[in-house]
């Protein structure tokens, strides 16, 4: 499954300082935005991308010195595609952030509930909102590349029977109003972000790391594999299966796994090296805490 890509260029917001740019999936006020303000500290400069296959170009092309991607969330699960980027970039993750989301169903002033005939979003948040969603009677729901992109074609074409689901910055940015609050599924709902770059610098202090690889297609094999783990007292954080393309039945594993000693993490992977083909270490960084 690739994600489509069109052919545009990706928008520098700002040029003249000297701050690191970071390219994100979506527009200002997206969540991608506040991801990577958060994870920076606020002092970058952003490079807006409508697809993650785009952001993955800009940074490939040296057009942005980090990358901000979502990988998974705490609704809505893994996005898969996602993982066939990193596989297909080789970039490398420096740094992860779990990032609350707050959705809210918004549109222009004046617009009342009864009036929504469609509701746009970026596919991720719709599936995050699908139980209030299922309580909406005639309404359709359609898919957009971006959360705040929607928002902003609401204000732009002055559309008065559409709602955008978006973050309260985006609504304010674009001059909508909120006609419902939190429709999240789960009010503990939060999206896990990595941090992506071309360099291959250490990170100092990590204690966190994701790796992939693949194993026989035999009884065990992969268990052979969790065992070391446990054996070296790594703890296994996720674990993901992506399908090898051409090759029916075969899978590449994803693992993320945190230690608090580094020497039993450095032994367990060469002893993981002898049970596994193509071992790949996608980054090494700090644990990221989760704060609701």
């Amino acid at each position: 499954m690739k994600q489509k890509t069109k052919n545009r260029p990706a928008t520098r917001r700002v040029t003249t300082s000297k701050k690191p740019r970071v390219a994100i999936q979506g527009i200002a006020t997206s969540f991608h935005e506040v991801a990577a303000f958060t994870h920076f500290g606020g002092t970058v400069d952003t490079v807006e991308c409508l697809t993650f296959h785009r952001l993955c170009e800009v940074i490939d092309k040296g057009q942005a010195d980090y990358g901000v991607m979502a990988i998974e969330n705490s609704i809505a699960g893994s996005i898969l595609p996602n993982y066939f980027l990193l596989q297909q970039y080789h970039f490398s993750i420096v740094g992860e952030l779990y990032l609350p989301i707050h959705l809210h169903l918004a549109a222009l002033p004046g617009v009342k509930l009864k009036d929504i005939r469609t509701v746009e979003s970026h596919p991720m948040a719709i599936r995050q909102c699908t139980e209030f969603l299922q309580q909406l009677p005639n309404v359709m729901v359609r898919e957009s590349e971006d959360t705040a992109l929607s928002a902003k074609t609401i204000r732009d074409r002055q559309l008065t029977d559409v709602a955008a689901i978006a973050n309260s910055q985006a609504a304010e940015k674009f001059g909508l109003q909120i006609l419902e609050r939190r429709i999240e599924t789960n009010r503990k709902n939060f999206t896990r972000f990595l941090v992506l770059t071309k360099s291959k610098a250490p990170v100092a202090g990590s204690n966190k790391a994701s790796l992939s690889f693949e194993v026989a297609n035999e009884v065990g094999s992969l268990a052979d594999v969790l065992v070391v783990f446990r054996d070296f007292a790594i703890n296994l954080t996720k674990i993901q299966s992506i399908p090898i393309i051409g090759r029916p039945s075969e899978y590449t594993i994803h693992v993320d796994v945190e230690w608090s000693r580094r020497d039993r993490y450095d032994e367990a992977m060469r002893k993981i090296l002898r049970e596994t083909r193509n071992l790949s270490v996608l980054g090494e960084y700090k644990k990221a805490t989760i704060k609701f």
